[in-house]
């Protein structure tokens, strides 16, 4: 009869057959993700995890953070903390054309005094249509994991991307040929399938959930989810192509930065191509955007880079984009779809809009329905009608648009649009003023008009109240509870009970949020109140120079277009606002029901700006607009919409346009946001 063995001995085995099953588990994963060439089927993958989580629990001191089978973590994320990159996340200058391709190749030469016939060697990368990330890896094993962020702090989201099998917990190393760096920030993009997102929306629709608009909005609401498990759930997948900080390693050129990552078991997208001049890849581009269809997932363009570490180095950076890199970016996807009706929606001021009722079709990941169509006069110079087979696209990517029709298409059935008499939402006969292409509802007791002017009451911009808006809204509105702005700040908790789906807490939430809001900044009560030609930026305009309501309520036309930036239209309208008695009647309820507006946002804590006045251009890295302007306010000075001699200073951000033409052309000053941002923190 053999002797039972002793414990270390089992142990022992036990712990080299985990280091067997995680080496297996590894590799496996290496041949799937990252050379596309799989030796094991599903099942077979599952059995040697299984096996491997069973030695696991019974040897728990065999367990080791870098193990496959700890990629998803116990505790929840309660919060995203803020993680610095090592070395920024720095953003591409955009080419959309090859004339502007051209010129870029053109703007590098001169730059480093090469000739105009010279040839660059290049590398051409498929631009994912997905999330940055940036991956931190010490002595092969992974240790944190951050979002772009603004460039220079992100979100740490380290659990989750453990949660992802396409990334590594720990780089592949055979020295001297595959040794790895003591410290590396890896970059690149998670993204989602074009499969995983059909089938994560098929689910959601199954169980009655909300889904998603495309797959980069899946991969971003994914990757922060506070369960890590769910985001395991989900099959994020990576490309993984830049690096920031590298130590102990160093590389030659892109393309060997990418054979060293394959080396180390970090998956890079296998369409790249090294081409020894830019024609070579603007055919790499022309070809693509023929072929992004047979892709499993969705790319915006080509990002063109020059090969070279060492003419890299030398070519340098501007602002917060390199040189020696651009993206070319595909022109707007168009597709064909029919016009199965054409609805009117109506503003907060009445005005009634066309809207192109589609056959629903997939635009550039997102499934669109519906089109605007601006007003009737767009829709007779494009000769839009019902039954039309059109060209749609999403403008600048985002806000569906109808291009053209496809009049050869007709049949002759198709049905002329005309703007109805009266309005559709309460039979009121319209008007249209001369000289303006919209149509309005003069109705002020409109049921559609009531609701508009309502969620814009409520929005973040303006008295950004929590809880409310969407269908909050309509049922206060239906039964009767609310029927202007005042009527939120005289609602009790017993009112909001009965509505459908409303709890004791959330109907406590809506109180508190808003009395939280009764005490807002005069500029957003301004803004709230959805006075026409009164944005944003106007109503902060009004509120810095009139500093109290009563002030603003008794200015006349005359008082109003005096004030820089306010022109002729907003003074007419601002002045016409106040002198209807309901409007008046509307304001002095909202008083007498507790709302207290407060001085500006941007009151002067400092004079470091005083009597300048500065203008923001392009898309901000560091800031959204809204607080730039804010802190130039609160530094004595005054942010401008537009650009004249009178400009101190104009501060640009990606992609800047006109206004930084006109600023070159009156010799007015230009800073960096980084500048800009030095000298706030100057303060």
């Amino acid at each position: 009869m053999d002797e039972p063995r002793s414990h270390i001995e089992v142990s022992a085995e036990a712990a080299e057959r985990v280091q067997t099953l995680r080496s297996a588990l590894n590799h496996h994963n290496y041949l799937y993700y990252v050379m596309d060439s799989p030796l094991v089927s599903d099942l077979e993958y599952d059995a040697l995890f299984r096996e491997l989580r069973t030695l696991e629990e019974k040897f728990p001191e065999l367990v080791s953070p870098e193990s496959p089978t700890q990629r998803v973590g116990a505790e929840l994320i309660t919060t995203f903390a803020a993680l610095a990159h090592r070395a920024p996340m720095l953003s591409l200058d955009n080419a959309f054309g090859d004339e502007e391709l051209l010129e870029w190749e053109h703007r590098l030469k001169r730059y480093v005094g090469m000739p105009s016939d010279a040839d660059i060697e290049y590398i051409t990368e498929l631009k994912i249509d997905g999330l940055s990330i940036n991956l931190t890896y010490e002595n092969g094993r992974l240790k944190t994991a951050a979002t772009r962020g603004n460039g220079t702090v992100g979100e740490d989201v380290t659990p989750n991307i453990r949660a992802v099998r396409a990334i590594p917990l720990e780089l592949r190393s055979a020295p001297p040929d595959q040794a790895i760096p003591a410290l590396i920030e890896v970059r690149g993009e998670v993204f989602m399938s074009h499969q995983e997102f059909a089938r994560i929306n098929e689910a959601n629709e199954l169980a009655g959930q909300a889904t998603f608009a495309n797959p980069r909005n899946a991969a971003a609401g994914s990757l922060r989810q506070k369960d890590p498990s769910i985001t395991a759930g989900r099959r994020l997948d990576v490309f993984l192509y830049a690096v920031g900080v590298c130590d102990g390693i160093s590389f030659n050129s892109q393309n060997n930065l990418l054979q060293g990552y394959s080396r180390w078991g970090l998956r890079t997208n296998p369409n790249i191509k090294v081409c020894r001049n830019l024609r070579e890849a603007l055919q790499f581009i022309h070809e693509w955007h023929e072929r992004k269809d047979e892709l499993n997932y969705d790319i915006d363009g080509v990002v063109v880079k020059v090969n070279s570490f060492a003419l890299q180095a030398e070519l340098g950076y501007v602002s917060r984009s390199p040189r020696w890199a651009i993206a070319y970016k595909y022109p707007a996807l168009q597709v064909r779809t029919k016009v199965e009706a054409i609805l009117l929606q109506e503003g907060m001021t009445g005005a009634l809009t066309p809207v192109a009722q589609l056959t629903p079709v997939t635009v550039a990941g997102v499934v669109v329905s519906r089109a605007t169509l601006h007003n009737e006069d767009e829709i007779r110079r494009k000769d839009v009608r019902v039954g039309d087979t059109v060209v749609i696209q999403r403008a600048g990517e985002v806000i569906p648009e109808v291009v053209e029709v496809i009049v050869s298409d007709r049949t002759g059935i198709e049905v002329p649009f005309s703007m109805p008499l009266q309005c559709p939402f309460c039979d009121e006969p319209v008007t249209r003023p001369e000289g303006e292409a919209v149509t309005r509802c003069p109705n002020r007791l409109c049921p559609e008009k009531i609701r508009q002017r309502l969620q814009h009451f409520v929005s973040r911009n303006a008295m950004d109240i929590e809880s409310l808006g969407g269908k909050r809204i309509d049922q206060m509105i239906d039964s009767g509870l609310v029927k202007d702005a005042s009527d939120l700040y005289i609602l009790q908790l017993e009112q909001l009970l009965p509505l459908d789906r409303m709890g004791e807490k959330l109907a406590g939430n809506i109180i508190t949020a808003v009395d939280q809001s009764r005490e807002r900044a005069l500029n957003r009560l301004i803004f709230a109140l959805g006075i026409r030609h009164v944005g944003v930026h106007t109503s902060e305009i009004l509120a810095e120079h009139f500093r109290s309501l009563d002030s603003l309520m008794a200015a006349s036309e005359e008082d109003l277009s005096k004030i820089h930036e306010v022109g002729l239209a907003t003074a007419q309208s601002v002045a016409g606002f106040f002198a209807d008695p309901e409007n008046r009647n509307l304001v002095s309820k909202l008083l007498e029901r507790g709302v207290k507006p407060q001085l500006p946002e941007g009151e002067p804590r400092s004079d470091r700006f005083a009597d300048q006045t500065y203008v923001f251009t392009g898309a901000l890295t560091y800031y959204t607009r809204e607080q730039a302007e804010l802190l130039v306010r609160q530094g004595g000075g005054r942010a401008s919409g537009s650009v004249s001699k009178n400009t101190t200073c104009v501060v640009v951000g990606e992609n800047a346009g006109s206004k930084l033409v006109k600023a070159q052309q009156l010799g007015v000053p230009i800073l960096t946001e980084e500048q800009f941002r030095a000298m706030v923190e100057e303060q």
